[in-house]
């Protein structure tokens, strides 16, 4: 069980965008929408490509190949022609610090 783990700092990832990361090999996207921060697999489940690249619009993040939009709160595909869901991470700020957990267990 691996924990948290630091991923990047609050001032990286500006209010309505999503950065690259990777926490222990598993490609995560870090969102800041709305004052929050999220966590999901930066890999869209239709076409394998970045999620951190698309578009963040509220709670939702859009790949930026084919449109599909992503929960960020369940990771549930809410616009086609994604069906399955992203993996979701549970997301702790400590300060400065922006820490994502990608084990089940965390």
């Amino acid at each position: 069980m691996a924990g948290f783990a630091k991923v990047c700092r609050v001032a990286d990832v500006p209010e309505g965008e999503a950065r690259h990361v990777d926490v222990d090999g598993v490609p995560v996207a870090v969102v800041h929408t709305e004052g929050e921060f999220y966590a999901c697999r930066d890999v869209c489940t239709h076409e394998e490509v970045p999620l951190s690249e698309g578009d963040v619009e509220g709670t939702t993040v859009e790949c930026w190949l084919h449109g599909s939009r992503f929960d960020l709160l369940t990771g549930a595909p809410i616009g086609l022609p994604a069906t399955v869901p992203v993996q979701t991470y549970p997301v702790k700020i400590d300060g400065e610090d922006v820490l994502v957990a990608t084990d089940q267990n965390s």
